[in-house]
């Protein structure tokens, strides 16, 4: 009973900080120490995150100094137990009070776009967060340039990983943000680094036995934190809401906060 009331009362209700640092081949040398904040699978409306809990996570995000603000999508909540359907609107002037010097950006996930994609997009852009739907922004500072590649969600067919390549017209280092991981694998190269959520670790870690639930095709391989392959990295955060069933265990709710450095 003790372990229920943690898996479904106490540890959903959480909010936790991952800090780490990534050392990234190729990454400019006068941009280590570049603070990303990345939030995914917010699912305003799951029993454990009503909009009114906006506030204390833009409060958490700002208390970061991030640099870059990403947010890897499913702001919205599906059909979980439990859960109350919060406009689009609503959820994205709750995130209106980010801040970062670099701006904050965006891509939608599969919920998003099983509710209102659209809508979502057009909220968060007139509340000043930037929707990268395969598409890419180029950023210069401290005399360095690299760029942000934001990718349509892989679950629902929107990726078009093609055409937001085609907006990258030079050789300066490459970031992605897309929802879900799976994918990782059809990426080039030229991509040093990729941002996701989607999977929410799992939502659920049981000791010897694993993680029983990831939407992914791949299984674990892609389930959560840190993943290189060859040259690129992979980072996967556990996200914010609950997806399904309002439950967590040993996976607690997060934002990731990564700094970046040159190998």
């Amino acid at each position: 009973m003790g372990l229920a009331v943690w898996a479904f009362v106490i540890e959903p209700a959480r909010l936790t900080v991952d800090s780490q640092t990534l050392s990234v081949k190729g990454w400019p040398l006068a941009l280590n120490g570049l603070r990303v904040v990345l939030a995914s699978d917010l699912h305003i409306g799951a029993p454990h995150i009503g909009a009114d809990k906006l506030p204390k996570l833009v409060a958490l995000i700002n208390e970061q100094q991030p640099d870059l603000i990403l947010l890897a999508g499913d702001f919205v909540v599906g059909d979980e137990i439990g859960a109350s359907q919060v406009a689009p609107e609503t959820i994205a002037a709750g995130l209106r009070g980010l801040r970062a010097r670099l701006g904050v950006w965006a891509v939608l996930g599969n919920h998003d776009w099983w509710t209102d994609g659209p809508g979502m997009r057009k909220a968060l852009e007139n509340n000043g967060i930037k929707v990268l739907e395969n598409s890419a922004t180029r950023f210069t500072d401290k005399g360095e340039a690299f760029w942000l590649i934001g990718l349509g969600d892989h679950f629902t067919n929107h990726t078009d990983l093609k055409g937001a390549l085609t907006q990258v017209t030079d050789d300066a280092p490459a970031l992605a943000l897309t929802h879900s991981p799976d994918v990782f694998p059809s990426l080039p190269d030229r991509i040093l680094l990729t941002f996701a959520g989607h999977t929410h670790g799992g939502q659920v870690w049981l000791p010897f036995l694993g993680r029983p639930v990831i939407p992914s095709a791949y299984g674990q391989r892609y389930a959560t934190g840190h993943i290189q392959e060859g040259a690129r990295h992979l980072f996967v955060t556990n996200g914010v809401g609950t997806s399904i069933l309002p439950v967590r265990f040993l996976v607690p709710p997060e934002i990731t906060v990564l700094t970046l450095a040159s190998e």
